[in-house]
């Protein structure tokens, strides 16, 4: 039986896997681990770590997500999202285990009006997405058979999230300002643990980098009052432009990715973002 590991299992991807993995359980052994179990950013205890399992699968879904706290823990970001990104692709290269490792939109500076291939020109305007792309570049440098999954605005039921954060001050306020000017694809977390999956099963792998998220494209202030809609909140809602809500972090004006890549080769149909956001809601809801 082929084992999988998954890195960072307490964070929303890990969650969603942990979800679905009994209907894995067949063909596979998950193994879960978090930064308690297992920390990557220690070279001697991931090389242990793989020794004694030598998983065929590693998934990261682990990282320093913190956007704009990343603009004073430099150090703490590159060590989660690089540094420990390496130590993982060195382990999977020596074990020959396949290395699936999650990025994000945050790798553009989003001052384009068109998607963004997989190809396409990697310009990060804060620390978060500078850590994450330098997290790619050592993943596919030190492992050949590394696949990297580009992601959006991740969301689930589990952590904190933004549609947690708006149910949760849909029910304190009246009235809410959400930034209009940001374009953007929401994805919920479950879909993309299903696309991991598919391709973990895929007997012909083809590794490199992916986009996938939900489709298509819209702003927060349009996700927030689909929240709304779908929680049947009577909260205001009122777009507000980036420069009325200033962040530490600067955010990408417009990080759209196309999907077409993951659709052609692993066959996997990204789902409507409305679709995948009403599904949350009711379970949030319930």
């Amino acid at each position: 039986m082929k084992k999988i590991l998954v890195i960072g299992s307490n964070g929303q991807l890990g969650n969603c896997i942990r979800k679905i993995a009994p209907d894995f359980e067949n063909n596979y052994e998950f193994i879960f681990t978090d930064s308690q179990s297992l920390d990557i950013t220690d070279e001697n205890q991931i090389n242990d770590f793989f020794y004694n399992q030598k998983p065929d699968f590693c998934i990261n879904a682990s990282a320093y997500t913190a956007v704009d706290l990343a603009e004073k823990e430099t150090e703490k970001a590159f060590a989660v999202n690089a540094e420990g990104v390496e130590n993982l692709a060195k382990a999977c290269a020596d074990y020959k285990t396949v290395f699936i490792h999650v990025s994000t939109d945050y790798v553009f500076d989003g001052e384009t009006n068109l998607d963004y291939s997989e190809d396409d020109f990697t310009s990060p305007i804060g620390v978060y997405g500078e850590s994450k792309l330098k997290g790619e570049e050592l993943a596919l440098e030190n492992n050949p058979k590394t696949i990297i999954l580009r992601t959006s605005w991740l969301y689930s039921e589990f952590n904190k999230n933004f549609v947690k954060t708006m149910l949760n001050l849909f029910s304190q306020k009246e009235e809410l300002g959400i930034v209009g000017d940001q374009f953007g694809q929401p994805t919920n977390a479950n879909d993309l643990a299903e696309a991991i999956m598919s391709i973990v099963e895929n007997p012909n792998k083809t590794f490199g980098v992916f986009h996938f998220s939900n489709y298509p494209e819209t702003t927060w202030f349009e996700f927030a009052k689909k929240i709304a809609e779908f929680s049947m909140s009577p909260i205001k809602l009122n777009a507000l432009t980036t420069e009325q809500y200033p962040t530490p972090a600067k955010r990408p004006k417009r990080s759209t990715m196309c999907l077409d890549k993951i659709e052609t080769i692993y066959k996997i149909e990204p789902k409507h973002w409305e679709n995948s956001l009403e599904d949350c809601v009711n379970i949030l809801s319930n």
